[in-house]
């Protein structure tokens, strides 16, 4: 392609070199560059791509990209001084690739907790209604019925435009995809078009790399601030910050909400292990999802159907059958015990999951709840998460989760700080989380309830950079079996 082309939009602060030229790829990694391609040297939190740019020219890339043009040029590169790398390969991949994601309908989905499941549901949803649709996903993409694997909640730019070139390739009407708070502040949706951006909630979580709570909560809002007025917003109006998301967008404003009024509204009617019984826009529907989490989730998707123009009717009908994502409230049940796998990693998430049991339980049976901590990753939430954890449960075992590079024994004593002296009695730490998995199971009794939180859909355990197989619900499955 020629570089004049897919520089349409880029704010060049100064140039060394020819525009007119032809460029093979696109290439942010030094180690995968080749003749003629075009190298972007972006500062990341571990290596700076400028340190790199002297070992690509000699590998033959055709043009750099930098935010600093080095001292010493060669005469057939060309030298692209912009003010930020990652917004101009945002913008460039999007050029490259013939900017798919304006010919289809991209509808990002953000927030704490909820994204999967509302973007999975918005994906079966649809393609139930009969369309070819996408789906960019924490647990894994679509291609309409190909599947692809998930490395990132959203992948990198030029990984984003050539599987949303896929989609178009395929004939998809629709996208749906996560947007995570990173993503926004490493620009990876730079370039992009949407037709809608959906916000579930915002809870405490990755303060690791935001830092304070308001700069997560800026990331979040900045999605919504370049949605274009061609483009709706919808918000969960029950979340103290759901409006604020809507602040500075041009986008239509739409909102969702179980407890005021909203432009969607709906009421719980029942709650239970079966499912839910909701009261949408004054119609009465029965879903075989769990919890009033969900019921925000199902809400969103409604909501986001009825902005793309669907009939009311055909979409709560279609929804009635569908179930939500992999690892997200999974349940099962075996020598009468429940067991629940889910997701849940953030303190709110966890008390999301351990109230809808509290809702719904008929009071005589434990609860018993296996939690850890990803290693690596915001450490302030680790008491909390035990605390709520202890809180809503009669049972607590602290465990390991994704220890990364960090030792896991570490972590769960870090969880134990936010046990309180009247919970230790009921707490117990075992790093090993296949024991702790193995423990729970020889605790419970016929009727006894145990979550498995922090995990769910992943089918590894990361520790010191290598990945083991371990998958929660296979683990408690076979524990619960071995239980006579």
């Amino acid at each position: 392609m020629q570089l004049q082309e897919i520089l349409y939009g880029i704010a060049i602060t100064n140039l060394v070199g020819n525009t007119n030229k032809e460029v093979g790829a696109l290439v942010f990694d030094s180690r995968q560059v080749k003749k003629d391609d075009v190298f972007f040297a972006m500062k990341g939190t571990l290596s700076d791509g400028h340190a790199y740019i002297n070992s690509v020219v000699s590998a033959g890339v055709s043009v750099v990209v930098c935010e600093q043009i080095p001292e010493e040029t060669v005469a057939e590169v060309t030298y692209i001084q912009v003010a930020d790398s990652s917004v101009a390969l945002g913008k460039m991949a999007a050029n490259f690739y013939g900017n798919p994601s304006a010919k289809l309908q991209l509808i990002g989905i953000t927030g704490t907790n909820g994204k999967t499941t509302i973007a999975t549901l918005l994906f079966k949803l649809f393609r139930e209604l009969g369309y070819k649709v996408g789906l960019i996903s924490t647990v894994e993409n679509h291609v309409n019925d190909r599947v692809i694997g998930a490395t990132h909640t959203t992948p990198n730019p030029i990984a984003l435009n050539v599987l949303l070139q896929d989609m178009v390739d395929a004939g998809c009407d629709y996208c749906f995809m996560e947007v995570s708070s990173h993503a926004v502040v490493q620009h990876r949706i730079e370039g992009l078009s949407f037709a809608g951006g959906v916000f579930s909630n915002i809870t405490h979580d990755h303060l690791d790399f935001h830092k304070t709570f308001d700069n997560y909560i800026k990331a979040k809002k900045a999605f919504f601030d370049v949605l274009p007025s061609s483009a709706f917003a919808l918000t969960n109006l029950d979340d103290k910050n759901g409006m604020v998301m809507l602040q500075n967008t041009k986008a239509v404003k739409k909102t969702y909400a179980l407890k005021q009024l909203a432009d969607f509204k709906a009421n719980i009617i029942e709650n239970s292990f079966n499912g839910l019984h909701l009261n949408i826009d004054h119609a009465d529907v029965f879903f075989k999802l769990v919890g009033s989490f969900n019921a925000y989730n199902l809400l969103a998707v409604y909501g986001t159907a009825m902005l793309l123009d669907q009939d009311q009717l055909t979409v709560l009908t279609t929804l009635t059958s569908l179930t939500g994502a992999e690892g997200r409230f999974d349940y099962m049940t075996a020598n009468g015990i429940i067991g629940i796998v889910d997701y849940a990693h953030t303190p709110d998430a966890v008390q999301n999951v351990l109230s809808t049991i509290h809702d719904i339980r008929k009071g005589t049976e434990q609860v018993i709840t296996i939690i850890g901590c990803g290693g690596d990753r915001d450490k302030t939430k680790r008491p909390i998460m035990a605390q709520v954890a202890c809180d809503w449960s009669d049972k607590v075992i602290l465990t390991s989760d994704n220890p990364r590079t960090e030792n896991p024994q570490t972590i769960v004593e870090e969880m134990e700080k936010g046990v309180s002296p009247t919970n230790r009695r009921k707490t117990l730490s075992i790093v090993d989380r296949r024991e702790a998995i193995k423990t729970a199971c020889h605790l419970a009794k016929p009727g006894d309830i145990i979550v498995l939180a922090g995990k769910g859909h992943e089918k590894y355990q990361e520790i010191n950079g290598v990945r083991y197989h371990f998958d929660d619900k296979e683990v408690l499955m076979e524990q619960l079996n071995l239980i006579s």
